[in-house]
């Protein structure tokens, strides 16, 4: 074989392997998301609204007002039951924690962008079709945006908000900028059956210590939410979704905050490695007249698990008001 048909054989011979490589990947990546779906059934209910099919848990009869738990990016609603927050609250009320769109079990059709806003509209639809008006809404993190979009919107008839480690104000993030790419239609979709599960899987650890900081990981956290289904490609799309969609959101929102007229709880970890507590809660309180902040030393982003019993606490006299 001669030089020049050597050098022109190579890169098609590296394309070729490429291929095959990001093929068998691929393949990998499928039937792990497979195995993680039936290794950890849903156990909830299903309700199907607005074109999308939502999974929520359900529980509790108490005479007090129904609570709505909506939970942050990464995890599912499980984490409520990691924390503690539900079984706190469930002898009181009813309690119904979703996953939201594309999270834990529920579905994500491409037929839209899922903003905050179009996250609030498929739980409104959600809960006018059990028949669940004027209820708490508790977010966390993302869905603390979700949320203030529900406060927000004139039809939605709530009874107060509960917000815990929000993003609230459009603030430049470096980590959203490095994963755009896994955001965009077919190029992102190529990255989470073939690169991004493997960097996914080397990060994993810290992105979840970081959460915590500046406690530790509780023992049970991973045995309610798993990594293998947090890692799956639907929930790795929601994920970086929520990501893009977070300081589009925050700045088309947060002129309205004052807007909000149910009561307000905000809470927030001093030492929260995720978000600035002192703007994005601090700010929020400031905003809305009738808010109540607290600010809980040595507390992180998940400030919900040590603090369960205050939260719930708050929502028992948020219920009275």
């Amino acid at each position: 074989m001669s030089a020049s048909r050597n050098r022109s054989f190579l890169p098609r011979a590296l394309i070729g392997g490429a291929a095959v490589a990001s093929a068998g990947m691929a393949a990998w990546t499928a039937t792990r998301a497979r195995r993680a779906e039936r290794d950890f059934p849903p156990f909830g209910q299903f309700i199907d609204v607005d074109g999308v099919r939502l999974h929520y848990l359900d529980e509790g009869e108490g005479e007090g007002p129904v609570v709505v738990l909506l939970h942050g990016n990464l995890v599912t609603a499980q984490d409520f039951f990691a924390s503690g927050l539900f079984d706190r609250l469930s002898p009181r009320h009813r309690v119904i924690a979703f996953d939201r769109p594309g999270f834990g079990h529920s579905r994500r059709p491409r037929d839209r962008i899922w903003t905050p806003q179009a996250q609030a509209a498929s739980i409104q639809f959600a809960l006018k079709k059990l028949g669940l008006p004027r209820a708490v809404i508790v977010g966390h993190s993302f869905g603390s945006l979700v949320a203030a979009a529900m406060a927000l919107e004139p039809r939605m008839d709530i009874r107060g908000l509960t917000l815990i480690s929000g993003y609230y104000y459009p603030t430049a993030q470096a980590d959203i900028a490095i994963s755009a790419a896994a955001a965009v239609p077919l190029v992102g979709d190529v990255l989470r059956f073939t690169v991004s599960p493997i960097v996914a899987r080397m990060m994993y650890g810290r992105t979840v210590d970081a959460m915590f900081e500046p406690r530790n990981v509780p023992d049970d956290f991973h045995t309610y939410v798993p990594r293998e289904l947090v890692l799956r490609p639907l929930q790795m799309r929601a994920t970086v979704e929520d990501a893009a969609c977070m300081v589009p959101a925050a700045a088309a929102m947060h002129d309205r905050y004052g807007d909000i007229d149910v009561p307000v709880r905000i809470f927030a970890g001093s030492d929260d490695a995720i978000v600035d507590t002192g703007s994005q809660s601090g700010g929020l309180s400031r905003d809305i007249g009738q808010s109540v902040l607290s600010v809980m030393p040595d507390q992180g982003h998940m400030a919900h698990y040590d603090a369960s019993g205050r939260i719930a606490d708050a929502i028992e006299t948020m219920a009275l008001e």
